[in-house]
């Protein structure tokens, strides 16, 4: 999830469960790759306290990717969110631009980020469609390959890290480029809707300064299969908010 919309989620009261199995699951596959090679859709239920918050659709094609991101019951009537979200990727889920267009309460915008590596370059433009104005731009500089958000989470299910070890991983959002520390924690088995789960439970540590101010805690739980599904998000943040989940309810492959 890209870290705008993480916010958002934070300041609507966003936020987004583990019973035992004796399921088996096949070991993974040599090629990690394959785990995100054909076109996919998963779908997320947000949750918050036990209320249900919204939906999160993520649909992944080869070199693109989608995200639409939506707010209901109680907390759409306290702060509508109508997210759309696209990036498009090159190689390695390297980012080459990504577009939101926010429709949030009463207010209306849109963000892009175009990824220029000839330059070694990224430019942001923020725009109020309500107003017809720019609201903020900036310009950074960025390394050979980088990634967003939702490019490295794709990125992350590649990489068979077991528990115990970690990677640096370079992320941008197009006002800032860092390299972020990616953090295998342990093994779990994760109940969602769409089923029961042996799992690495991962901590990528993008906020707090690093490439987001606010303070949180932002955890992922892979399947430990050759589909490396990402099957939980959490995000767990301070006193109101509290934490966000999102479990993952159902994947199409197509």
């Amino acid at each position: 999830m890209p870290g705008r919309l993480i916010s958002h989620l934070a300041c609507a009261g966003l936020a987004l469960l583990s019973a035992p199995t004796s399921l088996p699951q096949s070991k993974p596959a040599n090629d990690p790759t394959a785990a995100v090679a054909s076109p996919e859709t998963l779908v997320y239920n947000i949750q918050w306290r036990l209320i249900d918050a919204g939906v999160a659709r993520l649909e992944q094609e080869p070199k693109r990717s989608k995200l639409h991101l939506e707010s209901s019951g109680l907390v759409s009537k306290l702060f509508k969110l109508d997210d759309n979200y696209d990036l498009e990727m090159q190689g390695d889920f390297c980012a080459i631009s990504t577009a939101l267009n926010a429709v949030e309460r009463s207010r209306h915008r849109e963000t892009k980020v175009v990824y220029d590596y000839s330059k070694g370059k990224a430019s942001y433009v923020e725009k109020d469609l309500i107003k017809n104005s720019v609201t903020k731009t900036a310009e950074i500089d960025i390394p050979p390959c980088t990634h967003d958000i939702v490019g490295a989470l794709y990125k992350l299910r590649t990489l068979k890290l077991e528990p115990g070890q970690s990677t640096q991983m370079e992320i941008s959002d197009g006002k800032k480029s860092v390299s972020a520390r990616i953090e295998a924690q342990q093994n779990e088995q994760i109940k969602t809707p769409a089923g029961t789960f042996n799992t690495i439970r991962y901590e990528a540590f993008v906020f707090g300064g690093v490439l987001f101010t606010r303070k949180a805690q932002l955890l992922i739980w892979i399947s430990d299969d050759p589909r490396r599904l990402p099957v939980q998000i959490r995000v767990r943040l301070s006193f109101p908010i509290g934490t966000i989940n999102l479990e993952l309810e159902k994947e199409e492959h197509w």
